[in-house]
């Protein structure tokens, strides 16, 4: 609605009512574009405190085949000390060269995880793929 104060004269352009919309919807665009960019970028708040798994445990195989790790670095395939180099053919041998078999992986929690995967990296250069991290059961309180 617009109206003009004073006499008409002939010369002038007629008064036009409508309103421009074009520069609200460039300012909601690029709003919209800003929100799209700045949202994801404000969700990577990670942080990695896991808690204890209280999950049900898998049924265990007759004879699994379990790679210890202790505290002090020695690495053992179920009760038998093997260096990290001779891993793979010790893990054969138990398993009796079925690779299809799963390995239960587990390690003292002072090891790094450095040293827990160099193991992983061992069992899977001789071929075995499917590794099962052992943790201790609990009740998610810690």
């Amino acid at each position: 609605m617009a109206f003009k104060l004073g006499t008409v004269d002939d010369g002038e352009l007629p008064l036009n009512g409508e309103i421009n919309v074009t520069p609200f919807i460039d300012v909601m665009l690029v709003l919209l574009i800003i929100f799209m960019v700045a949202a994801p970028l404000a969700t990577v708040d990670v942080r990695v405190d896991l808690p204890v798994a209280n999950a049900e445990s898998a049924p265990r195989p007759d004879e699994p085949v379990f790679v210890s790790i202790e505290a002090d670095g020695r690495l053992t395939v179920n009760d038998r000390e093997t260096p990290l180099a001779g891993l793979g053919r010790e893990v054969l041998r138990v398993s009796g060269e079925d690779r299809e078999q799963r390995i239960f992986l587990r390690a003292d929690k002072t090891i790094s995880y450095d040293t827990l995967m160099q193991a992983m990296n061992a069992l899977r250069a001789s071929g075995y793929l499917r590794v099962a991290l052992v943790g201790a059961e609990g009740t998610g309180e810690q």
